[in-house]
């Protein structure tokens, strides 16, 4: 061959020469028959595909190319033969004498009407590592095309792996995602020459959970699975492989699975350049699945949010920051307005408001910064026109392309209602407290002046001009008194005497008395239930609020009316007490009082609870009326309301606690004809001095031999000094350094069977110790008579002798 090519004009190479330049060149140079078989073979040819001459010469090109590129190469040999001369360029893959497979890109040109060389001159460069290059780009480009329009992961994945078997061996290959919550392997994606998909699968010792653990990609030929198998870091899952190949699919946080692929013929199928390659599109696979994830995710907080807009049950709407139209509202808020969906979608927001506030919300609206959060107070009116106040939460946000807001509206007209009755209520709670302390006070006073005036009537002639003034203060203080009680009252504070007993009986007693007192011209209507039920109260007390009331809707109707008294059980639920404090459901017996009177206005129904205050005429009326009723009412662990309209008259409607058991059985208690006296030693414990002196000059006109004491450690001390028996401590219930309970239970260790009797100015303290007291032990209300004194005395010695 190279003699012949010497022959050609111009060329004066020997053969040698000529030979030597043809086997230095970097491209491969072959001489084909026109039926492609091998006539000549340069060394680059020989060198890059592992062959010798003579397996060359006189065999056919078509067998050293890849089957799926003969039929193309076969193509070009043909339109090579019949262009007789022109050139032709193609790419195809040539087997190496190791198997494998190497790209060139060859040129093609007839040279058969050429003397000497008479055949198809080809010549071709080894583009192998270019070709390789150029695939990879291709496989990641259509990867990430198939990212942005794949939405479905098993279509993206099929995709994935078409793209791959173009690049590497990839027919068995299959993706392994980790469930964290079970800790197993999932597989969305599968294929395999041997094996079925397999069902979800706990982690184990499998190669993939060893590169799943280890988050490094791993090359595993056969000796490099025998090597971890005997260090106990992987076992044999599924069919054996000579060759697998298999990489981390990482996100920025965590490994979420493994991609792998494998050959169950070739175990040098991959090498270093697959693992890159292979690791690379790990990446792209894992930030894939996690952002199918995280759009999946984001489409049900999408449906979830939407569920929640849309069954809030508080009014809620999107509006467009700059045209202020609304662009969506929920069901709630077309049931609070009135208006349809479609309605809202031709309205602005200033729509909802009255006239009168569009103005000053426009301006607020305008003004009201990107990134504000809004939440404020605002009138609002429905469709009908009713107004109401509604509280916003608003929030900016950026939707479909342009600024919006979300709104939160709730209509809190109830609450308000609501905040004005628990101030109110909080309001005569602090007024009752400071009532019951003055009242305590004031005790203290009305008892050193009954208590002196007694004993100086007790002293003069009953015909001495001076026993008549003396006489005179007494009743004045006898009216200061009255006074007190009604203050404590109110203010929780006096000492109740509670009995179950029927509201019905004690209706019908003052049934006979309420004619006379609210006239003639007023009609009496009684509407008794008979099946009314029982209540724990003080029957006394009850009598004075039925009386208050009566008087009170007496001077509401000065030209006559209707006086309607009502009793009946009721059952509360929550959706009365939920709009009335403090209130709980269950069962109450309702005492409704109702006039047919001038009734109230608001502000006037705002203050008729409080003490003293009145709308009489000065001079005809204390103003403490209904303020015991509140009180009364409120102690016996009831409710009270009012509901009135100027012209309309008005309805006080009390709700007691209906309880079960035996009613009391009224008692009549025989009057005492002298005081009672004894010799007994009582020990007296008093820090207010005047009390203490009055108190034992009572105790001393009784025969009694009295230890006087200022406060309770002195008591203490005088107790001890005294040595001898000691039959009843007397003390006040409030003093300085030790109350009077603690002081009982110091001496009633010293002295077991000590009997007790507390004296108290009607104290809150008072209030709550005889509420828990144990039923033996007395208390004397201040101020108190002399025989009220000797006569608590004597029936607490007595009670104590007998237990």
């Amino acid at each position: 061959m190279a003699q012949r090519l010497v022959t050609d004009p111009g060329l004066t190479l020997g053969a040698a020469h000529l030979a030597s330049l043809l086997d230095s060149t970097r491209e491969i140079i072959a001489v084909l028959g026109q039926d492609g078989t091998l006539q000549f073979a340069n060394a680059t040819f020989q060198i890059s595909l592992g062959y010798r001459s003579e397996e060359l010469i006189g065999r056919s090109l078509h067998a050293l190319v890849h089957t799926a590129d003969v039929t193309h190469v076969r193509a070009h040999l043909k339109q090579v033969v019949a262009q007789n001369g022109a050139p032709m360029t193609s790419r195809c893959r040539l087997r190496s004498r190791d198997g494998s497979w190497r790209w060139f890109e060859m040129t093609w040109r007839s040279r058969l009407n050429e003397p000497g060389l008479e055949g198809i001159l080809l010549h071709g460069l080894d583009v192998t590592e270019l070709h390789r290059l150029e695939s990879e780009r291709q496989v990641i480009s259509e990867i990430v095309h198939a990212l942005n329009q794949t939405a479905k992961l098993d279509q993206l994945l099929k995709r994935i792996h078409e793209a791959l078997k173009r690049v590497l061996s990839a027919e068995n290959c299959f993706v392994a995602l980790h469930d964290a919550q079970r800790d197993m392997f999932k597989f969305p994606f599968f294929a395999d020459e041997f094996d079925d998909a397999p069902a979800p699968q706990k982690v184990g010792r499998s190669c993939t959970a060893y590169v799943f653990r280890t988050g490094k990609a791993e090359l595993i030929p056969q000796p490099a699975f025998d090597r971890l198998a005997a260090m106990g870091e992987v076992e044999l899952v599924g069919s054996p492989s000579p060759s697998w190949l298999g990489v981390p699919l990482k996100t920025p946080t965590a490994t979420i699975g493994v991609l792998v692929v494998q050959h169950y013929q070739n175990e040098n199928a991959y090498d270093q350049r697959d693992l890159e390659f292979l690791d690379s599109v790990g990446g792209h696979i894992a930030l894939a699945i996690e952002r199918r994830r995280a759009e999946e995710e984001l489409r049900k907080s999408e449906s979830v949010l939407s569920l929640l807009f849309e069954h809030n049950p508080i009014p809620t709407w999107l509006y467009d920051v700059e045209s202020l139209q609304f662009l969506r509202v929920n069901q709630a808020a077309v049931h609070q307005y009135g208006y349809t969906q479609d309605e809202f979608e031709r309205m602005t927001i200033l729509e909802i408001r009255p006239t009168s506030e569009r103005a000053k919300a426009e301006e607020y609206l305008r003004e009201m910064g990107s990134a504000d959060e809004e939440h404020g107070f605002w009138l609002h009116q429905g469709k009908d026109g009713t107004k109401f106040e509604a509280e916003l939460i608003s929030h900016e946000m950026m939707h479909a392309g342009r600024r919006v807001r979300l709104v939160v509206a709730q209509d809190i007209s109830e609450r308000r209602h609501l905040e004005l009755q628990l101030r109110q209520a909080q309001k005569m709670e602090a007024v009752g407290r400071l009532a019951g302390g003055v009242a305590h006070d004031f005790n203290n006073l009305l008892m050193v002046i009954k208590g002196h005036t007694e004993l100086l009537l007790n002293a003069l002639n009953p015909a001495d001009a001076m026993a008549r003034k003396i006489e005179q203060i007494d009743r004045s203080a006898d009216r200061a008194t009255t006074l007190t009680r009604q203050l404590l009252a109110f203010s929780r504070l006096q000492v109740l005497q509670p009995q179950v007993i029927n509201l019905n009986s004690v209706m019908e007693e003052m049934g006979k008395l309420l004619p006379r007192l609210i006239g003639e011209d007023i009609e009496l209507i009684l509407r008794l239930d008979g099946n009314l039920g029982s209540i724990r109260a003080d029957a006394s007390q009850m009598e004075q609020v039925i009386m208050n009331l009566a008087v009170n809707a007496r001077d509401a109707m000065p030209n006559g009316g209707k006086l309607i008294i009502e009793t009946k059980k009721c059952e509360l639920e929550q959706s009365y007490t939920s709009s009335h404090p403090f209130m709980k459901p269950g069962s109450y017996i309702l005492l409704d009082v109702t006039d047919t009177g001038t009734g109230m206005d608001e502000e006037t129904q705002a203050h008729i609870f409080e003490p003293f205050f009145t709308t009489k005429e000065k001079g005809k009326g204390t103003g403490l009326g209904l303020a015991t009723v509140y009180g009364i009412v409120k102690q016996s662990g009831g409710f009270i309301w009012v509901y009135s309209e100027l012209g309309k008259g008005t309805s006080f409607k009390i709700y007691l606690p209906h309880v079960d058991g035996k009613q009391t059985q009224a008692s009549t208690a025989k009057p005492a004809t002298e005081l009672p006296a004894g010799t007994e030693t009582v020990l007296l414990s008093e820090d207010e001095q005047d009390v203490r002196e009055i108190a034992r000059e009572f105790l001393e006109s009784g025969g009694y031999t009295v230890l006087e004491a200022k406060n309770g450690k002195e008591a203490i001390a005088l107790a001890t000094k005294h040595g001898g028996d000691i039959d009843l401590l007397v003390t006040d219930m409030v003093m300085p350094g030790m109350t009077g309970q603690e002081l009982a239970v110091r001496l009633q260790r010293d002295y077991p069977g000590l009997a007790v009797v507390f004296m108290s100015g009607y104290s809150e303290h008072a209030a709550t110790e005889m509420a828990n007291a144990d039923p033996s032990v007395r208390l004397m209300t201040k101020p108190f008579s002399r025989a009220a004194m000797l006569r608590t005395v004597r029936e607490t010695l007595q009670g104590q002798k007998k237990s």
